[in-house]
């Protein structure tokens, strides 16, 4: 028996994707719920896998654009399988065309006058642009940009040109913080079988300081300040297909242990390209971590419609003063990009003020001050 292989509906605005990858070559014998084609779209990738156990054959191949409930392959249950035989390559990209100069200018046919010869040269070389040294094809390698990279480039340049984004700066003694992670990161991980990292207390901060300033909770939509009355906070998620910010719901309802876990599920989601669009939907407040990177400082750009993202980054000793003493304390530079159309310096100031109170004295996010 032949069972179809229909592309799934992922998402109610979204009527096509594109072939990415073919995991299980046609002819090849494959497992029932194995990964057999990955499904890019302009949002989320997405693998298919097999609905039972059999042959695969595909009326696909890479770069195809396919529609929802498209039929683009069948498994044969009764089958045995041949040799694996590898799907099509991609089509090549064209070379660039060279530059070619611009003719010569024609003699004006209603004037018996001719251009003079030192004058058409002159004008020739004004007109025509020189000509770039094209790179040998085997100097350069070429790939066709994912639809996913294609959105992220169009919304950054969109952020640029529609908002008045600016960057504030803080810094926070992570003593507090490290002492409480090396001192629970045991009982914390019987409990909740997750690590503790240092985003829960930055997701728990930020919770705080949106609630003493939501207009940092907030964004335009025409005319109006639309205003959010939960905390569903954006978590940045990198990997080799391009960022993701999946959501957190609810952290203002979340234990530690719940952030923590949420995170851990989302990054293995991502990396394994399982990551939905409803896990991408909503949020209020992203939180962008490039200190796991090794970066010192940065300035994050906003992800639409939001109005605020907190860039965290990495924790360096430094010398400091503390009670008029220089002494070694473990620091980390963070930087707020927000819509100064809505947000005024001054808040924004105070909100990051408002964090590092908070996670240079944790016991404040206990008594939610």
């Amino acid at each position: 028996m032949k069972i179809e292989i229909k592309v799934p509906s992922v998402g109610e605005s979204i009527v096509e994707a594109t072939i990415s990858n073919i995991l299980k070559p046609a002819k090849s014998f494959v497992e029932k719920d194995a990964e057999i084609i990955e499904l890019e779209t302009d949002k989320v990738n997405q693998v298919l896998y097999a609905p039972e156990k059999g042959v695969i054959s595909w009326s696909v191949s890479v770069n195809d654009v396919v529609k929802i409930g498209q039929v683009i392959g069948t498994i044969d249950t009764e089958g045995k399988g041949e040799a694996a035989s590898l799907p099509p390559p991609p089509p090549k990209e064209k070379k660039a065309k060279e530059l070619k100069p611009l003719p010569l200018p024609m003699k004006d046919e209603g004037s018996s006058r001719k251009m003079a010869p030192e004058f058409v040269k002159e004008l020739q070389e004004a007109e025509t642009p020189p000509k770039a040294p094209l790179s040998k094809e085997s100097d350069v390698s070429r790939k066709r940009m994912s639809s996913l990279r294609k959105v992220i480039a169009s919304k950054l340049v969109e952020v640029k040109n529609t908002t008045a984004m600016l960057t504030t700066f803080n810094e926070i003694d992570m003593s507090a913080v490290m002492e409480i992670r090396a001192k629970e990161k045991d009982n914390f991980m019987k409990r909740y079988d997750v690590k503790l990292g240092f985003m829960s207390f930055f997701v728990k901060a930020s919770v705080a300081a949106l609630k003493a300033y939501p207009q940092v909770n907030s964004f335009i939509e025409g005319d109006e300040i639309v205003t959010f009355n939960t905390y569903d906070i954006g978590v940045a998620v990198g990997t080799d297909k391009g960022l993701f910010v999946p959501v957190i719901k609810g952290c203002d309802a979340l234990s530690y242990g719940g952030v923590e876990k949420s995170i851990q599920d989302f990054a293995l989601k991502a990396k394994s390209g399982k990551i939905g669009i409803e896990d991408l939907k909503g949020g209020s407040f992203t939180i962008t971590n490039g200190g796991t990177y090794g970066s010192l400082l940065s300035t994050p750009i906003l992800n639409p419609p939001q109005s605020a993202i907190l860039g965290m980054h990495a924790i360096t000793k430094r010398a400091v003063v503390v009670k008029d003493e220089i002494v070694i304390r473990p620091m980390m530079f963070v930087a707020l990009s927000y819509d100064h159309r809505l947000i005024d310096g001054k808040d924004a100031v105070l909100f990051l003020v408002h964090l590092k109170q908070n996670l240079e004295d944790p016991a404040r996010l206990l008594l939610d001050l």
